[in-house]
């Protein structure tokens, strides 16, 4: 299928791995030029030159935690004029509610929820003025049944949740879609440091702690970035203008929910 989105351009947060480096390689695929972010240099330098030559397309790169007012002033310059916003932050650890803090409340909102506020906020209104535009939030499963050793995620996220469903109603007359992906398990570090918390916890092995959630999941396995990355460039697409303040589950049907 052809996206329709050859030539548009990109800023896709946490990029140089996992699911927003999926996302980042299929716009890549699709012809759409790049602003890659994250935290580690040599890691997301690494991840860029890969997708510069294998699909062709610029890529600038800029090195900064977004979850910080200063890395989102160097995230924001660089990304100017983009057509296209991928939010994706790296989740706060879990623990149970006993264990957190006001301040661990605080760092979760501001990579979580603030910090993608804060680039709708300035970036949106450009693609208003050109009309057109998509903006995707990689968010979390819990936003739909919480889970209860993630509560400062659960908290987070649907509080950006609650900011995306009010404003995507305002922007969708300008041609500007804001929706939310909601990953169950994926095969990424967040999973491995998720499992880890059980192998400590039970004292079982890593294999046994992915079985046992596998078997959680109707599909059998963990997703993969690849298909979260497909999904990710159809909502980015032409074909997704229709879709507007939906928050999508990609969990394999572990959510057992009906609506």
């Amino acid at each position: 299928m052809d996206l329709g989105i050859k030539g548009k351009r990109a800023l896709v947060c946490a990029s140089s791995k996992g699911l927003g480096l999926g996302c980042a390689e299929h716009l890549a695929a699709a012809g759409v030029d790049l602003v890659m972010n994250a935290r580690g240099v040599d890691a997301l330098e690494a991840s860029a030159e890969r997708l510069r030559s294998t699909y062709g397309v610029e890529i600038v790169t800029v090195a900064a935690d977004v979850a910080t007012q200063e890395g989102q002033a160097k995230v924001i310059a660089a990304a100017q004029g983009v057509d296209i916003l991928v939010n994706n932050a790296g989740g706060p650890p879990p623990g149970m509610w006993t264990d957190w803090d006001r301040e661990d409340f605080i760092k979760a909102l501001d990579a979580n929820m603030l910090a993608p506020i804060a680039l709708i906020k300035a970036l949106v209104p450009g693609m208003m003025d050109r009309g057109w535009g998509r903006v995707v939030n990689i968010t979390s499963s819990s936003v739909r049944a919480p889970i209860g050793v993630l509560g400062l995620s659960n908290s987070a996220r649907t509080g950006l949740t609650g900011y995306v469903a009010g404003t995507s109603r305002q922007v969708a007359g300008k041609g500007v879609t804001i929706n939310n992906l909601l990953p169950g398990i994926h095969a990424t570090d967040r999973a491995d440091a998720l499992d880890g918390s059980v192998v400590k916890a039970k004292g079982i092995t890593l294999e046994e702690a992915r079985a046992a959630r596998s078997a959680t999941i109707p599909a059998g396995r963990y997703g993969t970035s690849d298909e979260f990355g497909a999904a990710c460039a159809f909502l980015c697409s032409k074909h997704a203008g229709f879709i507007v303040g939906q928050s999508i589950l990609l969990d394999g049907g572990a959510t057992n929910i009906t609506m």
